[in-house]
């Protein structure tokens, strides 16, 4: 649980480096989580799902005042609580799995910066990328802000998507079984 949760919340705060990056991600994934509640049929767990629901309508509401040009920015303290909340839910789910797929984007987010320092290191000062995390690499490369947050939303859509679908496929499986 330590490393999910610790985990998740510092991916999502790395991720929270272009104007609506973190809050469009988060929202994406939020909304992945509580319709995998509600796919699974959990009556016991159903009032998660609706706060999976909540917390992605609070996420697209912050991103109106977050999308470029950012007029207000999110911070620590709150990339630190979406990445904790998200956590949190797919813990008591007990389907962090799904939840690394689903947040794919964060994970990879979070390697490319593992991935720089520790080539940093033993290189003895040459990079992988040309900055860390992913995003800001693209933004180096010449790639509008704009154009890297959309790219980044449809990818997290996406492993949204592969994650349901894995879910499903295995829920399948399992009533083929019965």
């Amino acid at each position: 649980y330590f490393i999910t949760l610790v985990g998740l919340s510092n991916a999502v705060n790395l991720t929270d480096g272009l104007d609506g990056l973190a809050s469009g991600c988060s929202s994406i994934v939020f909304y992945g989580l509580g319709t995998e509640i509600f796919i699974k049929g959990q009556k016991e767990l159903i009032i998660y799902g609706l706060i999976s629901y909540a917390m992605s309508g609070l996420c697209m509401g912050f991103l109106e005042f977050n999308k470029y040009p950012a007029k207000i920015f999110m911070g620590d303290t709150g990339s630190q609580s979406l990445g904790a909340s998200l956590a949190v839910t797919s813990i008591l789910l007990k389907q962090e799995i799904v939840l690394a797929v689903a947040g794919g984007l964060f994970v990879i987010e979070t390697i490319s910066v593992m991935l720089q320092v520790t080539y940093f290191k033993f290189s003895k000062g040459k990079r992988l990328f040309l900055m860390a995390p992913l995003h800001h690499h693209y933004e180096k490369k010449g790639l509008s802000e704009q154009k890297i947050v959309i790219r980044f939303w449809i990818l997290s859509f996406l492993f949204c998507l592969l994650a349901l679908s894995c879910l499903l496929y295995t829920s399948d499986a399992a009533d083929d079984m019965q």
